[in-house]
């Protein structure tokens, strides 16, 4: 199934609209619109130069790259980050350095990833009690290791 998503797209990174980069990718890849200097512990709002209108009962999730983390330390800071339908600004991604050395973003590099998925609305109903479970309240490494 695809969707169509409006993007707008400032004048100067029209080479910047996300893209899968292969054809079975869940996330679209999302590229730097500025050049950035990570050093070690440091974090930075990163433009990507797009804004986009998602449909109604969608949401954008940003999410970090693998390989940026594990051959740099680098990744994102909220994440997944969530885009709401109702979102009209600039998408940012808020990099983190974990790594010991510093980390050259430029302009172009893909620093994140964009996965489109439909949500799922919710209408609390008030209870005096829930329902029993072999887990029951379970939590933080109850379920082991294996």
């Amino acid at each position: 199934m695809t969707e169509c998503i409006k993007v707008l797209i400032h004048a100067e990174a029209a080479d910047l609209i996300p893209a899968y980069a292969t054809e079975g990718s869940a996330g679209l890849d999302l590229k730097a619109n500025q050049t950035a200097l990570l050093r070690p512990g440091q974090r930075a709002a990163i433009s990507t130069g797009i804004r986009i209108e998602l449909p109604a009962g969608f949401e954008a999730q940003v999410r970090p790259r693998s390989g940026l983390a594990l051959k740099h330390g680098v990744t994102l800071v909220n994440t997944p980050g969530t885009i709401d339908s109702d979102f009209r600004g600039e998408i940012k991604l808020i990099m983190i350095n974990l790594g010991d050395q510093d980390f050259q973003i430029e302009r172009g590099d893909r620093i994140g990833q964009l996965v489109v998925a439909p949500v799922t609305k919710v209408e609390w109903i008030e209870h005096p009690e829930l329902s029993v479970t072999t887990r029951g309240e379970g939590g933080f490494g109850s379920s082991g290791m294996q």
